[in-house]
């Protein structure tokens, strides 16, 4: 059983989005355009509200999963399939695409600004039309465990520690493994991931270190940290602690056509969807909730 190696550390680069958010990214960049099912990763954290109010207005998706992460503040969102409400510090939520959604993100001005994740997930060819749904995930009804190791687990997706720990989100092709992971200082943190799995972690706060007792790497965050293949991730606290978000999945190996929020598998689906947006068939459903 061998521990994943860090095969890349990538800083992430500043842009802005939406209205006029800034924030930074470390997936979907001409640095890493991809990882394989992953297709972008932000990371926004402000206490100016210059730099969020403006938010993220009524846009379309298609063809792919958004999980939003929030570590602080609140954001307001509807959709124009008649779904409205707002996540808060500590809730997530996994919204399907599908064959396509219209729907707004905004942040709501508060004092303690706002933090959080926003990552992509891609859909398999015989998914990215399948009808749009959400999974509301809020923070008290997500397992908060102590390892023996004195790691703090929040699982979001997939099981953690042998199965002791599981997520509420399950059953999707790509088998994904998200974990919310806190490592005060000396702390251990050591979780499987299934061989031929992409793997990463991406490190908001503090230092970590990756890799094997004798060989290990220390990474300050923020950052992505990009495994090579093996059997486990292996983690320690450094001197403050830190804290990062662990992912894994079955790559899809499918050819991606890419074109804003749009992912299909070719240009003529591009296109299609363009032409199905201009012409009102871009919404086909309604909505589930699960």
């Amino acid at each position: 059983m061998t521990i994943r190696p860090i095969e890349q550390i990538i800083r992430p680069q500043p842009t802005v989005e939406g209205a006029g958010v800034h924030l930074i990214r470390s997936i979907g960049t001409r640095q890493l355009t991809n990882l394989d099912p992953f297709l972008l990763l932000d990371h926004f954290e402000s206490s100016t509200p210059a730099d969020y109010r403006a938010g993220f207005p009524f846009h379309p998706h298609r063809g792919i999963e958004t999980v939003t992460i929030l570590r602080t503040g609140e954001v307001r969102h509807g959709d124009s399939l008649g779904h409205t409400g707002a996540i808060h510090g500590g809730d997530i939520q996994w919204m399907t695409s599908g064959s396509g959604i219209l729907h707004e993100e905004m942040p709501v001005v508060r004092a303690e600004g706002i933090s959080g994740l926003q990552l992509w997930l891609n859909l398999p060819a015989r998914e990215k039309m399948i009808r749009p749904k959400y999974r509301d995930l809020r923070a008290d009804k997500l397992e908060d465990r102590v390892t023996d190791d004195g790691a703090r687990l929040r699982v979001i997706a997939g099981e953690a520690e042998g199965g002791r720990s599981k997520g509420p989100v399950s059953g999707l092709s790509v088998a994904p493994k998200f974990i919310d992971v806190v490592l005060p200082a000396g702390a251990l943190f050591r979780e499987e991931i299934p061989a031929g799995h992409t793997a990463f972690a991406y490190v908001d706060c503090g230092r970590v270190s990756f890799g094997e007792r004798d060989r290990l790497q220390s990474v300050d965050g923020p950052a992505l940290v990009v495994f090579g293949d093996g059997d486990f991730v292996r983690a320690e606290g450094g001197a403050r602690g830190g804290r990062f978000l662990l992912a894994a999945a079955r790559p899809l190996h499918e050819p991606i056509a890419r074109y804003g929020p749009f992912v299909m598998n070719t240009a003529e689906e591009i296109q299609q969807t363009l032409s199905d947006l201009r012409s009102g068939r871009f919404i086909r459903e309604e909505a589930a909730t699960a």
